[in-house]
């Protein structure tokens, strides 16, 4: 992409019975795959708000706390998100608290990246020539 998205959400699945996937909650992802899907989506969108949404309630702390880790950068607060239930603001804020994080106000430029100066990401093009 010329350009990269603003935001990307990273939901986990809500089971919701009566839903095809509801009834077998089984193939809900795991810290690991929310881990994996976080940190692939930081690496190829260094500049993009990377956003728990969805299914974030399904997560103990220390779990959500890697996802941060991982490359998360957002949330979505406030008492409802489409279907699914978000923690409380306190509890949220108690969270950055205890883990450091700090929060920049909405609709603001990212904060910049402490390693800004020692990381480089350079984008490429390879042509490639199929023969018939």
């Amino acid at each position: 992409m010329p350009e990269h998205p603003e935001s990307v959400p990273i939901n986990a699945l809500v089971a919701i019975d009566g839903t095809p996937l509801g009834d077998d909650p089984t193939d809900a992802p795991t810290i690991w795959d929310m881990g994996r899907m976080i940190a692939t989506a930081r690496i190829v969108m260094p500049r993009t708000m990377v956003r728990l949404s969805a299914g974030r309630l399904s997560f103990s702390e220390s779990e959500q706390s890697m996802m941060f880790m991982a490359g998360a950068n957002s949330i979505f607060n406030g008492d409802k998100l489409l279907t699914t239930a978000n923690p409380a603001f306190d509890a949220d804020q108690a969270l950055f608290k205890r883990l450091g994080l700090k929060g920049k106000p909405a609709h603001t430029e990212a904060l910049e990246s402490p390693l800004k100066d020692r990381v480089m990401i350079q984008h490429t093009t390879k042509e490639v020539q199929m023969q018939a």
